[in-house]
């Protein structure tokens, strides 16, 4: 497809957006789309029309990817990456560095899954006659790790298979051995090789031997982070901290590599197994969840808000530290999350969009809504209608994530029934909106701005129906497991007006001063107001495609420490 300057350029404006509706097997499977809103143009699983300047195209999945690889060639072309050359490019880990008899030595797991999708190459060295062969062929097809045969007559033939193996043209393999196995350990390597020295039976010695002494398995990600480092002076070290299982999800994408991105990033997980300032001092830029780490929310008449979250010891720790480090560039501060944590926060703020200046026909607003205390309220119907709040609505608690009893939510369809409601107090009870079983999940990262278009909860009317043949009670759900989903066929899809979420979305960057989050957006039938529901901090944005999104998660990161820094972008 050949690219015209207007469509080739970033300073292009993106006026419109919207779908081909000639196609009915376009209108099939937009549900599932995703899409990008920027200044630097957009992608699409799906077919889109959209007009760049006034000149619509349609455009496919193919021919906008092959905008992107275009895109990409040429901006690499014009600068010099960052990142560097050289630096670590293969781990060799030798069994005595793993294993201890018939069990893994401490923090070899640890290491193992940080490995995993570090984006370097890794593997084990083993002998032939090594009794464990079977328990480290399991952690080979456990962790992805490729196997080679340790000869020790002849260790330049390990050499010679490792660098064929791996493409090895001048950047460093680290060869990681225990202390107690000097036999395994070669006096002279390729140059390109460095050993890494585990103390792992803890008498502090390294028995002469050459190259770096490490006393702990989980300190080989922080020497790795080191090595890179030194390749390019414009490298920067990220250290993140999360929960496992959101820390694995990001890392299958390949959010997390422990080698330079093409902007220069260099992921290391921090671990509450080392010193923390030791590592803190490390790195240049902290990403956190720190909304894993509450361990309750305080209610408080005062207005510092960011007092009433009370975190766990790990997180308190933490932050102490980073408060010990005034150039350490913080994603996000934490002062900045607790909006996000209060449901009523959230909806205080989003008032402000009434002010929001659009040339659009439409508006964007957040949900109607009433703060809840006590459900026997004598005058809590009445409170209700001044509300402007109808039945049915739906009831959440207050504190929007971090504690268990969060997502606990009801659907209410009658007023008797907010009587001995189990919705945890306080609460918000928020105006249910008819939006054609439709929810546009807006991921703002920096400047960019994706959605993704998902399946929601049926009409009131449906809900209704449905809920008649249970007496009308209220429904009760956990937003993250049972959320009701209309399976019916879905309705012809609204079109999101671009320029009312974009402007939320600048809005919302501005006031909460968040780097990366998300938020859901609804449009209600008849009105066509786009209406804000939900507001969440550093989404998994799994919906957008790797290729396109983790780029975008870099970009906002090395953004952020830009400005944190005072450098012009």
């Amino acid at each position: 497809m050949v690219l015209n300057d207007q469509m080739r350029g970033y300073q292009t404006v993106l006026r419109s957006v919207y779908l081909q509706k000639k196609e009915k097997k376009t209108r099939k499977h937009r549900k599932n789309g995703y899409m990008r809103l920027s200044r630097n143009g957009m992608e699409s699983k799906q077919i889109w029309r959209w007009a760049i300047g006034g000149v619509g195209r349609s455009m496919s999945t193919n021919n906008i990817h092959l905008i992107i690889h275009r895109k990409k060639k040429l901006d690499h072309s014009q600068k010099t990456p960052m990142g560097g050359g050289g630096g670590v490019r293969g781990i060799l880990l030798d069994s005595s560095a793993i294993l201890s008899s018939d069990t893994l030595h401490t923090g070899a797991d640890y290491l193992l899954r940080k490995l995993r999708y570090s984006n370097i190459p890794t593997g084990y060295c083993m002998r032939w006659i090594l009794r464990r062969r079977s328990l480290l062929e399991k952690l080979a097809h456990e962790y992805s790790l490729e196997r080679f045969v340790y000869n020790p007559s002849c260790m330049d033939d390990t050499v010679n298979a490792v660098s064929l193996a791996w493409k090895n043209n001048g950047a460093t393999i680290l060869h990681v051995v225990s202390n107690d196995n000097e036999g395994l350990v070669p006096k002279s390597l390729n140059s390109d090789w460095i050993n890494v020295v585990v103390n792992v039976d803890g008498d502090g010695t390294s028995k002469n031997l050459s190259g770096i002494v490490i006393e702990k398995l989980e300190e080989l990600p922080l020497t790795i982070c080191e090595l890179n480092r030194k390749c390019s002076e414009d490298n920067v070290v990220v250290g993140y901290i999360m929960k496992p299982s959101r820390e694995e999800d990001f890392a299958k994408r390949g959010a997390f590599p422990l080698n330079p991105t093409e902007n220069g990033l260099i992921f290391l997980p921090l671990t509450f197994d080392l010193p923390m300032l030791y590592q803190l001092k490390k790195v240049d830029i902290v990403i956190h969840k720190a909304t894993d780490e509450i361990s309750s929310i305080e209610r408080s008449n005062s207005c510092d808000h960011s007092g009433n979250i009370i975190y766990t010891t790990r997180m308190l720790e933490l932050q102490r530290y980073i408060g010990e480090l005034p150039d350490c560039c913080v994603i996000d501060p934490f002062d900045n999350i607790f909006p996000v944590v209060d449901r009523l926060k959230v909806q205080e703020i989003l008032l402000g969009l009434a002010n929001l200046k659009t040339e659009s026909r439409h508006k964007i607003r957040g949900a109607y809504f009433l703060q809840v205390d006590n459900f026997e309220d004598v005058q809590f119907e009445q409170r209700l209608h001044e509300a402007k709040l109808s039945l049915p609505s739906i009831v959440k608690p207050q504190v929007a994530c971090g504690v268990a009893e969060a997502h606990s939510m009801a659907i209410v369809f009658k007023a008797v029934d907010f009587l001995g409601l189990s919705v945890p107090l306080p609460a918000v009870v928020q105006e249910y909106v008819d939006h054609s079983s439709t929810l546009f999940k807006m991921y703002v990262l920096g400047e960019k701005v994706f959605y993704a278009v998902k399946n929601s909860t049926p009409n009131a009317d449906i809900l209704k129906n449905s809920s008649e043949k249970n007496g009308s009670k209220p429904l009760l759900f956990d937003s993250l497991k049972s959320l009701p989903i209309d399976g019916s066929k879905m309705k012809e899809q609204p079109d999101l007006d671009i320029e009312l979420v974009t402007g939320a979305a600048t809005y919302l960057r501005r006031v909460l001063d968040l780097t990366i989050f998300g938020f859901d957006v609804v449009i209600q039938e008849g009105t066509r107001d786009h209406v804000i529901v939900d507001v969440n901090y550093l989404p998994s944005f799994k919906e957008v495609p790797n290729e396109i999104v983790i780029p975008a998660f870099w970009d906002a990161i090395r953004m952020k420490y830009r400005l944190r820094k005072g450098v012009r972008v």
